[in-house]
């Protein structure tokens, strides 16, 4: 599976990824939003296993890429994912993450949010997207307001020790079109 921006390379992650997926992982900088668990070694074996699994699926509801730097082959610079499991079939969990030296450069996540969200709504036929953010990441509404998602709400989940909630995101198929028609 690949997607090709004009910078990008949205792709299956292998093997030659996951040092770098490591080491972003491991980052006291990407912990800034995340508790212990998520961040620790076992955890990340256990999402390249996953996504490694998704990616033989068939038929496939499942999308965790790799976003590989196609000026600088084979950098990675984070991943990002259409995710439907547990939710009908026309509708799915958006979700970008950058390793935090790439953070900042906003261009990045326009870029690949534009090609995730044209790959859902026009490849895969989703009617709705959604997102979960944590209400500190100011980084994360910020992108989600751009393409014309709404917050719904928050979804019953954890509180962060440091009092942030999870806020949740929706954008739908129509809402998407009018935006990106002005």
């Amino acid at each position: 599976m690949e997607i090709v921006t004009k910078r990008f390379l949205l792709r299956d992650f292998c093997k030659a990824d996951e040092p770098a997926f490591f080491a972003y992982h491991a980052d006291p900088k990407y912990a800034e939003f995340c508790t212990l668990a998520e961040v620790a070694p076992s955890h990340t074996r256990k999402l390249l296993h996953l996504f490694s699994q998704w990616a033989v699926e068939y038929p496939r509801c499942n999308y965790q890429l790799a976003v590989i730097d196609r000026r600088k082959l084979p950098d990675l610079v984070g991943c990002c994912g259409l995710r439907r499991q547990d939710f009908d079939a026309d509708l799915a969990e958006l979700g970008i993450e950058l390793a935090p030296q790439f953070w900042g450069r906003y261009g990045y996540a326009i870029e690949i949010a534009s090609a995730l969200i044209e790959f859902g709504f026009c490849d895969l036929g989703l009617k709705e997207m959604r997102g979960i953010s944590v209400s500190a990441n100011l980084r994360v509404t910020r992108l989600a307001q751009q393409y014309g998602f709404v917050e719904i709400g928050a979804p019953p989940a954890r509180t962060h020790e440091r009092g942030w909630h999870q806020t949740e995101w929706q954008l739908t198929r129509e809402s998407w079109q009018r935006f990106a028609n002005h």
